[in-house]
């Protein structure tokens, strides 16, 4: 494999990236030029969300192709365009070939969520004081258990087991959620969201922890629960904040993540119609809001 590195201006930055992928590039980075120097620039941005900007004043663009042929044949189209103007091609540098599959399991470790109960990669044994796993292998979908907001939800539902039989894991991502309530005691258990890969995630997960639940788009959410899980982010929170009160039976739980420390007076303002919610446990600027409904 080869790399084609090149500068761009912020304003060239999504043409070039567009351009590139057109090109078969396998993947295309951008990074500070300027990194690591007095003109660095910082770009913060709502987790989980887009970035405030396409990318730096001086930005590096990488790109990775099969071979450097490839690469250099990219180079040469791109410096032909009028949209080029302002960029400059730095060269083409060969990428080390190492075993993809090793080293991305490497990065990947069983996470404690309690000191009992684990999340475990199927390529590690779980530790031997692990009474309750749940095997994931990072995907497609969002929620391996390495995420605050993930750990605080499972916490939670290890914590107040059993929850009770009926359980809808709203945004179910992975199912991660929807399978650690099975695993602590719900039967009848429903996973939905609105990406069609993270249904059929949450489906393959289920089947690998030899967990019976269902998988949907949201549609599939049907009546009340004894309990609604929903990691998500705080905007989209608040505009669901009638829908999923109205899944929750009387005396029922409602647990909530994927808010920032900062976000907790909306939230509690968005809910208070239907619930009282309040800040039930904090890692890493992030919070896990529930309440009980009356």
């Amino acid at each position: 494999m080869a790399e084609l590195v090149l500068m761009a201006p912020e304003s060239a930055i999504e043409t070039i990236s567009e351009a590139l992928e057109a090109l078969d590039a396998l993947s295309v980075s951008v990074e500070d030029a300027d990194a690591m120097t007095e003109a660095e620039q910082a770009l913060f941005g709502e987790p989980g969300m887009p970035p405030p900007k396409e990318g730096w004043q001086r930005s590096r663009v990488v790109a990775l192709f099969t071979d450097a042929e490839q690469a250099r044949q990219a180079g040469e189209v791109l410096q032909l365009q009028d949209f080029f103007e302002g960029c400059a091609v730095q060269g083409v540098r060969p990428v080390a070939e190492q075993d993809w599959v090793r080293l991305t399991q490497s990065q990947f470790a069983p996470v404690e969520i309690t000191p009992t109960f684990w999340i475990v990669p199927t390529w590690h044994e779980p530790p031997e004081q692990a009474r309750q796993v749940i095997r994931l292998d990072p995907g497609l979908a969002f929620g391996t258990g390495t995420h605050p907001t993930t750990r605080m939800c499972l916490r939670w539902i290890a914590g107040h087991a059993p929850v009770g039989p009926k359980v809808l894991d709203y945004g179910c991502g992975s199912g991660i959620l929807a399978i650690g309530a099975a695993k602590f005691g719900a039967t009848d258990v429903v996973g939905v969201d609105i990406d069609p890969a993270a249904v059929e995630s949450t489906r393959l997960n289920a089947e690998a922890n030899h967990v019976q639940m269902g998988a949907g788009l949201p549609d599939a959410a049907q009546g009340e629960h004894d309990l609604v899980l929903a990691n998500i982010l705080a905007t989209p929170l608040k505009v669901l904040a009638p829908l999923l009160c109205s899944h929750v039976k009387s005396g029922g739980h409602l647990v909530l993540a994927g808010i920032l420390s900062r976000q907790a007076d909306e939230l509690i303002e968005a809910y208070a119609p239907w619930v009282s919610l309040s800040v039930s446990d904090e890692e890493d600027g992030w919070i896990l809001m529930t309440a009980r409904k009356a």
